[in-house]
């Protein structure tokens, strides 16, 4: 049973925070964006969540998470919801946790997903996270996951995955 005078959306919200995403522990599920949703109705916790994109191999990870962070609070009954439309977006991400990326050697996503520039064809430079040089080249459309591509920095020489504007 959900207890109202101790959890709240708010509170329940924040406790989901805490939870970082399997696949870039440094910034949690809140801050990636992916956090959209908690619904308190009767007895059940619904909570949605929407993945970076299709077949995100990380959202299983993620749901059992939610479920196993409620029940240790004591919410038995829990639901989580995918939900694919609005599609998630790279603007979704917070300030906070696009410097997070970069601190942790991810060059974060430096425009918005929507940036007419991009559906042109158009990208702007990107910077290595390392040394701030803008003089990099894509190795590989796929980094170390599908969301991310691989970049090599030409003046550091260093390798650095790219956080993909989907």
């Amino acid at each position: 049973m959900i207890h109202t005078s101790i959890y709240n959306r708010e509170t329940i919200f924040n406790l989901l925070s805490e939870i970082p995403d399997p696949e870039i522990p440094v910034i949690n599920i809140h801050e990636l964006g992916i956090l959209r949703e908690v619904k308190l109705e009767d007895e059940v916790c619904t909570v949605v969540i929407t993945p970076t994109y299709t077949g995100c191999p990380a959202m299983k990870v993620i749901e059992d998470d939610i479920k196993i962070k409620l029940k240790e609070a004591g919410i038995e009954k829990v639901k989580v919801e995918l939900v694919y439309s609005p599609a998630w977006t790279t603007d979704w991400i917070s300030d906070a946790a696009k410097e997070k990326l970069r601190v942790y050697g991810i060059a974060p996503p430096d425009y918005s997903s929507v940036d007419k520039k991009v559906l042109l064809g158009k990208p702007r430079e990107l910077k290595c996270p390392l040394c701030g040089s803008k003089n990099t080249e894509m190795i590989s459309q796929f980094g170390s996951t599908a969301c991310k591509a691989l970049y090599r920095c030409i003046d550091c020489k260093e390798p650095f995955d790219y956080f993909k504007c989907l």
